[in-house]
């Protein structure tokens, strides 16, 4: 038996072919130039290694036309190469999103859960609608590759558990991906509703084609996923983006990290709704507040704009530090759109490097409550390089 040795080359085959794998399961589908300019490989390297694929049933190459006219062959994951889950607890949801390896959703359902309450229901009512989906679909669970799991608080970046009390009180010390690795049977990768939301607009959404961006979820508290250089950025603890308890006002509420004046304690739901309850009552509900100040309402309109001028704030920090290429907005508030953006990009112009504020766009995020769900979907897709890579092995022998 052959033995790979570090700079052999089965070895540099293996993992050119490696890059070519993770190049197109995290696209979709690419034609072989693209492909070219994402791994950095020559054209003939590339077409070698598609014709292997190809032949080994891992891609499926099928004519198009490229941008500039021209005939090409776009190339994508055989949808036999694969399955992945995508799990997304939200303080009162749960949703559950089946899909392959082709980019293509197979199945999805949304439950209302109270997730605050207990990780082992939470855990248990997602492992028994990720089974009912699989079944739903007809597929095999030995066909999942990965699962990505996405929860609205905190982890620890070297233990994997949740670490905040205030957040979630009912998971506190909760490995989440463990267990639900040991309820399912599966690999469980986990992360933040902020950077999975990230995730989910740079390959499906608002971000495709960019590689610096920033996604914020304006929703219970306020977080940022950042990416740079097309990969999320979460720091050596995993708290990178936490721009929620950033100080606007050192006299303002006590947040529940212990400070005054967090972002958050004045864009909550909670403080929003508050300012609004002696003239809209006690029932109103973040998203009737947007549908009202998109009707005209002027109360409405004037918490939402207050909203966007401090998130502004935030954000023009963010320009200065990291000089993204685009903001998304995410969550309940996002859906305000230009009510919300237009005095976000108003603050950044007034704040930030102007250099930096003139090469940003500010936009909502194309995917709606569904951003955190095909993040984790997207989590699953690329950390599942060895699993997707095994069934070409025999190319790379």
């Amino acid at each position: 038996m052959s033995v790979e040795t570090p700079g052999s080359q089965s070895s540099l085959h293996r993992a050119n072919l490696d890059r070519v794998l993770q190049a197109v399961r995290m696209a979709g589908s690419l034609t072989q130039a693209e492909i070219a300019r994402t791994t950095g490989l020559s054209a003939a390297t590339v077409s070698n290694i598609v014709r292997e694929l190809r032949g080994a049933g891992t891609v499926v190459v099928t004519p198009t036309t490229s941008t500039g006219g021209r005939r090409a062959r776009s190339v994508a994951l055989s949808e036999d190469a694969g399955l992945v889950v995508g799990v997304d607890f939200g303080h009162s949801h749960l949703r559950v999103a089946v899909g392959n390896l082709a980019h293509r959703v197979l199945a999805e359902q949304l439950e209302p859960v109270d997730v605050d309450a207990s990780a082992a229901e939470g855990l248990a009512r997602a492992e028994a609608l990720v089974m009912r989906l699989l079944r739903d679909v007809d597929r095999s669970p030995e066909k999942v590759v990965g699962v990505g799991l996405g929860v609205p608080g905190p982890l620890d970046g070297g233990t994997g558990a949740i670490g905040s009390t205030a957040i979630l009180p009912g998971w506190v010390g909760v490995r989440p991906a463990q267990e639900l690795s040991d309820r399912l049977g599966m690999p469980v990768h986990v992360d933040n509703d902020a950077n999975l939301g990230a995730l989910g607009e740079l390959v499906w959404g608002a971000g495709r084609g960019l590689g610096d961006l920033a996604y914020i979820k304006i929703a219970s508290g306020v977080g940022a996923g950042l990416v740079i250089n097309g990969r999320v950025y979460r720091g050596p603890g995993g708290t990178a983006g936490e721009i929620g308890h950033s100080t606007v006002d050192d006299s303002g509420p006590i947040c529940r990290c212990g400070n005054r004046g967090c972002l958050e304690t004045f864009t909550n739901a909670r403080h929003l709704l508050g300012l609004l309850a002696g003239s809209h009552g006690p029932d109103l509900t973040v998203p009737r507040m947007v549908r009202l100040a998109q009707a005209g309402d002027l109360g409405c309109r004037r918490v939402i704009a207050d909203v966007g001028r401090q998130v502004g704030t935030a954000v023009a920090d963010l320009c200065n530090l990291l000089n993204p290429s685009r903001v998304i907005l995410g969550g309940d508030l996002a859906g305000a759109g230009e009510l919300l953006l237009e005095p976000i990009r108003e603050t950044v112009a007034r704040h930030a490097i102007p250099s930096a504020a003139q090469q940003l766009s500010v936009v909502a995020g194309t995917l709606g409550s569904r951003a955190e769900v095909l993040g984790a979907l997207a989590l699953a897709m690329s950390e599942s390089g060895d699993a997707t890579a095994a069934g070409a092995a025999a190319v790379a022998v």
